[in-house]
This record gives C-alpha cells, sequence and structure tokens, in this order.
C-alpha cells in the first residue's frame, strides 16, 4: 500500500507583482509573500492574471513560499 500524498494548503491571496516566466508574487492574508506560478489548467483555459486581482493558492507543504495559483475570483 502507497501512503498517501502531502496535502496541499489552499489560501486566499491578492496579487501583488507579475514575474517572469508565468510566476507572480502573492501576498496571502497574514501578510506573507509567496511566488506562485499559473496551474497548467489555468494556462489551458487562457485566464489571464493581472496584479489585483484575488486569487486561491495551494501552498506547497515543503515549502510555504513557493505555491500554485488554482483559481482567479472575478
Amino acid at each position: 500500500m502507497s501512503k498517501p500524498k502531502e496535502e496541499a494548503l489552499e489560501v486566499d491571496g491578492i496579487v501583488t507583482q507579475a514575474l517572469a516566466n508565468t510566476r507572480f508574487r502573492v501576498q496571502i492574508e497574514g501578510g506573507h509573500d509567496v511566488i506562485a506560478h499559473v496551474a497548467g489548467r489555468m494556462r489551458k483555459h487562457f485566464i489571464r492574471i493581472v496584479p489585483g486581482d484575488r486569487v486561491r493558492v495551494e501552498l506547497s507543504p515543503y515549502d510555504l513560499t513557493k505555491g500554485r495559483i488554482t483559481y482567479r475570483e472575478r
């Protein structure tokens, strides 16, 4: 039997800066800044993200400074 995969932490935040290679600096609740890349499903559907957008970020349980943007609120 395989052991369960580590669960990603989901938090909400606001995009503060666009970086190279579809990465963004996101300020999550609590005031911390994380570097997040766009999830493949969002790239596939050409969902654009600009600074100021509210987004949902999955944080890696191993490195809490990196994450993946999985949802953009309107």
